[in-house]
């Protein structure tokens, strides 16, 4: 079981401590068990179409699988695809919807009355940089930030990441993709969408970031951001205050808190040569641990294990259902993938 490496905020002067000792991976982090076999092919597409990449995957209270992809790419430009799919449990395709709307569906989140958040990542022709509230029709009931216009203010956003609402209906989006420059910040609305207060910013420091890649949320209402680019999850409560800064989930891509405060992290990027993705000695896959204590007791690895070359394998979002079956929506493949208990 791979040990917690956590930084609590009545601690922090041991933070540059803390990130030194985490540069190299510990012997035990990539030694936690598999116990969960992976199923090829689950989700039966309709005639004619291919999955495209995704980092979008989430259950609803039905138990059905909701996948938004890239309209068979990696981008939905010129597209006449609907991205937003609908999958029974079975992975039997339902229906789909969404096209001309989403240029690049990059995070996405189901909240309590079944409604798909999804942000959009790329801008262009009056459309993205933005968030986008459907209902399971296929409605669109809100917008969050100015489709079509990009930028680091109250009501605009920079090629965002991911959305998440809290019980309460509060909304927290993670803003910025790039590693040192545009934007790297968290934003809080209220339900109906103000905007309440951001916290963020280009570093390596406590509350700082690097591409706030993937949001979760425990019972708690604690807020697990996934800081990628430094390759570790920092916890905060709902006002933006530091508790914890978690590095024994490795890389993250995307991060998902089930009904019993299970945490899963899927690492898609994690590589051994400098430059991008530097993080030696841990291989890429999804984490499993339980967020009361942050250890690793389940490790599902990348089928891929020549990685150094590669940017991206593995899924870089994920998620679980009742049953405990775990997905993750690949990039690079392009597919999203079932695991199942042994």
């Amino acid at each position: 079981m791979a040990k917690p490496n956590l930084v609590k905020s009545a601690a922090l002067t041991s933070f540059l401590l803390a990130s030194v000792a985490a540069a190299q991976a510990p012997p035990d982090a990539n030694s936690a068990p598999n116990p969960y076999r992976r199923v090829e092919d689950f989700f039966k597409m309709p005639a004619g179409r291919t999955m495209g990449s995704s980092t979008a995957v989430r259950v609803d209270k039905e138990g059905h699988v909701w996948v938004v992809d890239r309209c068979g790419a990696n981008d939905c430009a010129g597209s006449k695809l609907d991205p937003i799919m609908e999958f029974d449990a079975h992975g039997k395709f339902i229906k789909a919807f969404g096209s001309a709307q989403l240029l690049f569906p990059h995070g996405f989140f189901i909240d309590q009355a079944d409604h798909l958040w999804i942000t959009d990542g790329h801008v262009g022709k009056g459309i993205g940089d933005d968030v986008l509230e459907f209902d399971r029709s296929g409605k669109l009931l809100r917008t969050l930030g100015k489709p079509g216009v990009s930028g680091d203010g109250p009501d605009t956003l920079h090629e965002p990441n991911a959305v998440i609402v809290s019980p309460a209906g509060d909304i927290f989006v993670s803003d910025g993709h790039e590693e040192g420059k545009g934007n790297a910040r968290v934003i809080k609305f209220d339900k109906n969408g103000k905007f309440v207060k951001q916290w963020g910013g280009h570093g390596s420091g406590p509350g700082q970031f690097e591409a706030p890649h993937t949001l979760a949320m425990d019972s708690a209402g604690r807020l697990f951001v996934g800081d990628r680019g430094n390759n570790r999850i920092q916890i905060f409560d709902q006002d933006g205050k530091l508790l914890a800064i978690w590095t024994q989930f490795s890389r993250p891509s995307g991060a998902y808190v089930d009904a019993h405060d299970i945490l899963y992290v899927t690492d898609s990027e994690s590589r051994n040569p400098e430059g991008y993705g530097h993080h030696p000695g841990w291989k890429r896959g999804i984490r499993i641990g339980s967020v009361k204590d942050g250890i690793v007791t389940a490790f599902i690895p990348d089928p891929e294990t020549d990685q150094d070359g590669k940017v991206t394998t593995a899924g870089e979002g994920v998620t679980a259902d009742a049953q405990g079956n775990v997905y993750g929506a690949e990039v690079g493949t392009p597919r999203v993938v079932r695991y199942e208990k042994k």
